[in-house]
């Protein structure tokens, strides 16, 4: 059995757009308060730090969905020969095996073009933050080695990171040497990690709104 499904895959779809969509905002935002001449010295110093953690971000997020796109050529959802997380579970009989089989197939000759237009879209994405990034170091100039940090390595992204790590402790509760496990960590790391950004992304947003 297998709890990859086009379901799951869509809903890492939805958090992609939202971090997207929070990058936007953060983007704009702070481009304008960076170019502002009338900004105290104070002010500026605090978003040019907003503005290398928020770039930071932008770059895990361009990563993980790198990495999603590699995943998603490697375990297509319209061929089923191999899954990308397996459940362990398995049918008592081989009819009961054949029925499901049947009721699969059926579901990806309907669904052939499935994998093609996810992938498309998710190479588009990349793109889009590919070149939101680059736009970005063209409008505004601020050299991460220039911006003081103001806590510790990490400090900020503690009670994100133990979300996320919460989450993978799930998911590798009971570990296992197979492929199929392997597989499964993996994937929770992509949705965790692209969670954790949206969240970040969002705090970004409350403090500059």
């Amino acid at each position: 059995g297998t709890s990859d499904s086009q379901n799951l895959r869509e809903e890492l779809k939805k958090t992609r757009q939202k971090a997207q969509e929070l990058a936007v905002a953060n983007r704009n935002k702070l481009t304008t308060v960076l170019k502002d001449k009338t900004v105290s010295k104070e002010d500026k110093a605090e978003f040019e730090r907003l503005w290398v953690i928020f770039s930071t971000c932008l770059e895990i997020l361009e990563i993980d969905m790198r990495r999603a796109l590699e995943l998603g050529h490697e375990f297509p959802l319209n061929v089923p020969k191999k899954h990308l997380i397996q459940t362990g579970m398995s049918g008592g009989t081989s009819g009961v095996a054949a029925r499901a089989m049947s009721v699969q197939n059926m579901k990806y000759e309907a669904e052939h073009n499935i994998d093609v237009v996810d992938l498309k879209d998710l190479e588009n994405e990349i793109n889009q933050v590919g070149e939101m990034m680059y736009e970005m170091e063209m409008k505004v100039n601020v050299p991460q080695w220039t911006v003081e940090a103001k806590q510790d390595p990490g400090a900020e992204l503690k009670s994100t990171i133990s979300v996320g790590a919460s989450s993978i402790g799930m998911i590798s509760v009971e570990e296992n040497k197979s492929f199929c496990d392997i597989s499964k960590v993996l994937a929770g790391i992509i949705f965790s990690a692209v969670l954790i950004i949206a969240i970040v992304l969002a705090v970004c947003v409350v403090k500059l709104s």
